[in-house]
């Protein structure tokens, strides 16, 4: 039984801390995360410019709007509408999610 419990103490530690933590990103950490970067959503893609336009693209459509890093969150802009939208950014891995005021998450990846 003591076996038993010294081989579970030296597995399960292993397995719990095997996923990388959400690190919550500030200005220069968003800038470094999106600045002239790619990500692929689940059904579209966004490029970010390091001049503050972004692309973003869904089924062959293609949108332009305007980012920018305001209080340490990602704020982005899409006309006609001049509201601004803020989220916060979390970096994780090769990864990155914006979490919205209500809890809304939405998980990318890295171009290639």
């Amino acid at each position: 039984m003591r076996r038993i419990a010294a081989i579970a103490c030296l597995i399960l530690p292993t397995i719990g801390g095997a996923e990388e933590a959400w690190t919550k990103l500030d200005e220069a950490g968003i800038h470094a995360a999106l600045d002239d970067q790619k990500l692929i959503y689940q059904s579209a893609d966004q490029t970010f410019y390091v001049s503050g336009k972004t692309l973003y693209n869904q089924d062959g459509h293609a949108s332009w709007g305007v980012w920018r890093v305001q209080s340490d969150q990602y704020c982005s802009q899409w006309p006609p509408n001049d509201l601004w939208a803020c989220f916060d950014l979390e970096k994780q891995g090769d990864q990155v999610r914006f979490v919205g005021f209500n809890g809304d998450i939405t998980v990318a990846d890295y171009a290639e």
